[in-house]
């Protein structure tokens, strides 16, 4: 049965429990002429009389008690999955998916922390790869992600952060290959990049611009495979600062710069934005987001 066939069921309920056309036309907001056309309809499509029609309204048939039972029914499970559904966007409760760009995980996972121990009904969900998800599918709750402004239609897209990058070699590079004299000098040497020439990376597009690509000897998806690549003395790279901390014999080749700079954009989908629970997150994460050393 469809749409139509319980709306005539819904009908039908609430003639058997009002016992008048009247009554349930004024209940279900309709003309009383369509509720005797469910009737009708209903009726026709069982093969049955559901009601004695008789001058003081109607009196359920023993079909039609059969029927006024499970409609019943069916209307209190209605109104508690509407209820529980109401509930969801009310309550800091239930999955919380977040998608990010790889890389996150050192900066994102004390916010997972905090919000957890502020929140323990939520079950988080962490998924960071190199495609963008679609928050328009439903494939995340919140996205974090980098470079230009993100402008698909129906979300809602917030700045969070900069992350600023500069170029480093290991000490076990330099021993072998030597400190680069200038900018000008890096086309002597090795560097480690990204596996994708149409990354959207600031520093991946000015290495594209600036060096020729046969001078990126090691390539690599995974940022944390650059950031080995470059600890292990391969070759030059960026890293971005808040990585290279975690190395603090590595040494600087070329400052920061500002068209190096990746920013950090949060989106939301429009249909999800407001629910507690985005929200809740979002705070926390905004919070965190003033302590980063970026």
């Amino acid at each position: 049965m469809g749409i139509d066939t319980w709306d005539e069921i819904r009908t039908a309920y609430q003639v058997a429990r009002l016992g008048t056309v009247s009554g349930a036309a004024e209940v279900l907001g309709v003309h009383h002429a369509t509720v005797i056309r469910h009737i009708d309809a209903l009726e026709k499509r069982l093969g049955t009389r559901l009601f004695q029609r008789h001058a003081r309204g109607y009196t359920p048939t023993e079909a039609g008690q059969d029927l006024l039972s499970v409609a019943q029914m069916t209307d209190e499970q209605f109104a508690q999955l509407a209820s529980r559904i109401k509930g969801f966007g009310e309550t800091v409760a239930g999955e919380l998916t977040v998608t990010a760009i790889t890389g996150m995980s050192e900066l994102i996972a004390p916010v997972f922390a905090q919000f957890q121990q502020d929140h323990p009904d939520v079950i988080i969900r962490f998924l960071t790869d190199l495609r963008v998800f679609r928050l328009d599918y439903g494939e995340a709750h919140v996205a974090i992600r980098a470079g230009n402004m993100p402008e698909e239609p129906d979300n809602v897209v917030q700045p969070l952060a900069r992350v600023r990058s500069a170029l480093y070699a290991a000490p076990s590079y330099i021993d072998r290959h030597g400190l680069p004299k200038d900018e000008a000098d890096l086309i002597h040497h090795r560097i480690v990049g990204t596996d994708n020439p149409d990354s959207r990376a600031p520093f991946a597009r000015w290495l594209h611009a600036t060096l020729p690509r046969d001078l990126v000897t090691f390539r690599a998806s995974e940022p944390l495979a650059m950031e080995a690549a470059v600890t292990s003395g391969i070759g030059l790279g960026f890293l971005a600062l808040h990585a290279a901390r975690r190395h603090p014999d590595l040494i600087e080749v070329l400052p920061t710069r500002p068209e190096w700079d990746a920013p950090l954009w949060i989106v939301t989908h429009v249909d999800l934005h407001r629910t507690r629970k985005v929200q809740a997150f979002l705070a926390t994460l905004k919070e965190a987001a003033k302590a980063w050393e970026l």
